[in-house]
Parts: structure tokens; C-alpha cells; sequence
């Protein structure tokens, strides 16, 4: 996006094809509250601090994708070496990959490191009066697997989180989140490291 007015008319243009606003917050990398208030464009209401990210000149090119990945998976293992010395049997076994962004990312990764690869559909993603994440049957399960974690940004944190308890609650061990941007600062999730090759930060 060039501007706040280009950023607006997509948002706007997203919710006329359908999308809710919790679809266009994944799409353009923005929190709930940022998406609403482009939607809405209440008087007198403050801009939400937030930052947009656009990586389609990465994301739209497979063998880009496929570059960035290794990269992610390099810096995981850096800073697992930094922390505890590398043990037989220790790494993960199953990359997640959030949807929808998180999927090609982590299928990348999974299959650079002959692990399983998992899909996870956060509850934002569901519908109906009681919306529940889930994890899709059609690709690897969890229980007694060790999970890495995958997306393309942590925003609000709220996804990462539900993932988390998620897999804790079905019988699996999340031992690592990587993502490509994190506009949290944040250094881990529910006691999940957080490993993250941007680090965004807004300054005023």
C-alpha cells in the first residue's frame, strides 16, 4: 500500500466482495480495531496505532518463499543454539501452519526439514454463534508431536495464543512460534518462544 487512502479503498474493496473484517485484518496484515476503524471512518475517532506490512513482492514468488523460509528456519536454530545445546530428538516433528498465510510458509519449512506438516484454522476464521479453532483432518495430527509454530505476522498476539492452548489441550507440545514479522516486540507466547526475523516497532 502507498498510502493510508490506497489502504482504505482495499479494505473497503475486501468487505463489498464478502470478506469480514476479521479476514481483511489477515489479509492486510492490520489488528481488528485498525481494520474497523479504516471500514468505518468514524469522526473524531483516532487512528489506531498500528503498522501495515506489505511482503507480496516476497510472497507472490515461490522460490522467494521457499529463500525466506530457510531463512526462518536458520534463525530458529541460531537462537535454540544461543539458548540450550542441540539434542538428538529434540526438534520439532510437526510444523503448523496458521491459516491462511502461515501455510505455504510452513509447508516450505516442513518439507526442508522432513518434518509433518499441520493446519491450523484459528477461531476468528469460524463461523456461527460459537466459533472454534480447529485443526484440519486432512494433514498431520498433533498428539505427542513436538509443533512449531508458523505464520507470516503476530499482530495482537490473540492467534497465538488460541494456538498454543490449542495444541497444549490436544496432547501436543508447542516448543517454538516462527514468524516473519512481529509488530508485538514480544519475546514469547504463553512461555512459547517467539522467534521472529523482523522486529517492527511504530515510533512517535
Amino acid at each position: 500500500m502507498s498510502s493510508l487512502e490506497d489502504l482504505i479503498a482495499h479494505a473497503r474493496r475486501l468487505h463489498s466482495e464478502g470478506h469480514n473484517p476479521s479476514q481483511i485484518a489477515d489479509e492486510l496484515n492490520l489488528s481488528m480495531e485498525t481494520v474497523t476503524w479504516l471500514l468505518t471512518q468514524q469522526k473524531g475517532a483516532e487512528a489506531p496505532r498500528d503498522i501495515a506490512i506489505d511482503w507480496t513482492p516476497v510472497s507472490s514468488h515461490a522460490d522467494m518463499l521457499r529463500d525466506i523460509s530457510v531463512l526462518m528456519l536458520k534463525q530458529f536454530f541460531y537462537a535454540q543454539c544461543e539458548t540450550t545445546p542441540r539434542r538428538e530428538g529434540a526438534e520439532p516433528t510437526v510444523a503448523i501452519g496458521i491459516a491462511q498465510s502461515g501455510i505455504p510458509l510452513a509447508t516450505l519449512i516442513a518439507s526442508e526439514r522432513e518434518m509433518r506438516l499441520a493446519i491450523y484454522h484459528p477461531r476468528k476464521h469460524a463461523t456461527g454463534e460459537n466459533p472454534v479453532g480447529s485443526l484440519s483432518g486432512n494433514f498431520a495430527q498433533i498428539a505427542g508431536e513436538r509443533c512449531i509454530i508458523v505464520d507470516d505476522v503476530i499482530t495482537s498476539g490473540r492467534t497465538m495464543n488460541e494456538t498454543v492452548a490449542y495444541l497444549r489441550s490436544h496432547g501436543a507440545q508447542p516448543v517454538a512460534i516462527s514468524v516473519l514479522f512481529d509488530k508485538r516486540g514480544i519475546r514469547e507466547v504463553d512461555g512459547v518462544p517467539l522467534h521472529s526475523l523482523f522486529r517492527v516497532s511504530r515510533i512517535d
